[in-house]
């Protein structure tokens, strides 16, 4: 496979990573729980993501609320929140740099050490975006594992 090849192979995976990122990001199923009572009627499916939380019913109705404030957030939550913003708005000018500096585009063709210096930069920003996203992540996980082995007034049943 030829350097150029190899190149979009690269842009093609970065740019499915960054989409996957933003994905994860606005998708509420960062912590997940249910809860069955007595009877199945009464089971609900509780979702929570970095901006809104949801609850589904056996009955197949699935109900929204945004979080409220900022301010009113857990910590963990406003850092992940923080980080895959960072984390996507870097990827979003990894995007761009990155088909700058592509042997496969005509921008600054002249200089073809500037623009594998371009190429380098948009992979050094994908990179950062990964990091970001995979401390955001891990946050939150830590968190929810935290949360699920402490002992607490919730029952087994709904954790």
């Amino acid at each position: 496979m030829g350097g150029g090849a190899r190149e979009l192979a690269g842009y093609v995976a970065a740019l499915g990573g960054w989409v996957a990122a933003l994905a994860a990001a606005a998708l509420p199923q960062w912590r997940q729980s249910s809860y069955a009572g007595d009877a199945i009627i009464t089971a609900v499916g509780l979702h929570e993501g970095l901006w809104m939380s949801c609850a589904a019913q056996s009955t197949g109705q699935v109900q929204c609320r945004l979080h409220d404030s900022l301010l009113a957030l857990d910590a963990h939550i406003q850092t992940s929140r923080a980080l895959m913003v960072i984390s996507l708005l870097l990827g979003f000018f990894g995007v761009i740099v990155s088909v700058v500096g592509m042997k496969c585009t005509k921008v600054g063709e002249e200089d073809p050490v500037t623009k594998s210096r371009i190429a380098v930069a948009g992979g050094v920003l994908f990179v950062l975006c990964g990091l970001c996203t995979l401390a955001a992540v891990s946050l939150y996980a830590t968190q929810v594992t935290r949360e699920f082995f402490k002992e607490s007034a919730v029952p087994i049943n709904a954790r």
